[in-house]
């Protein structure tokens, strides 16, 4: 199975794993599995600690191309056809990034591990 980490999942995976469901760690545990990550959760990650609201998650973000490949996680480019329709997406959610994990994801037709309910507005498949 193919997975989408949300920037949330992403940080307790990394940082604090007791705060994602059993079902979410086995899924990101399991080695069958394609763990993905967007470069949105890097743009996110960076953006939250620049503005004081990660500071936890500073050290993170500094090894944070090292941290992803070291856990096993694939990355996930935005490619402009997503972009544009993340862009496009009716829903009325206001938040970028989780447009644009909500745009992949319904790109490549995978799940999204995330706690956000808010997501759902999108039509996702989301797991946690």
């Amino acid at each position: 199975m193919t997975v989408l980490l949300d920037t949330h999942a992403l940080i307790w995976a990394v940082l604090s794993p007791a705060k994602l469901t059993p079902t979410a760690t086995e899924l990101i545990a399991d080695p069958t599995n394609t763990v993905l990550v967007s470069a949105a959760s890097a743009w996110e990650l960076a953006t939250k600690v620049r503005l004081g609201k990660l500071p936890e998650a500073e050290p993170f973000e500094n090894r944070f191309l090292d941290a992803v490949s070291g856990a096993g996680y694939t990355l996930l480019p935005i490619k402009a056809d997503v972009a544009l329709r993340a862009g496009r997406l009716m829903a009325n959610h206001g938040d970028p990034f989780d447009r644009m994990i909500a745009a992949q994801a319904l790109s490549l037709d995978i799940p999204v591990i995330s706690a956000d309910r808010q997501l759902d507005l999108f039509g996702i498949h989301r797991i946690w």
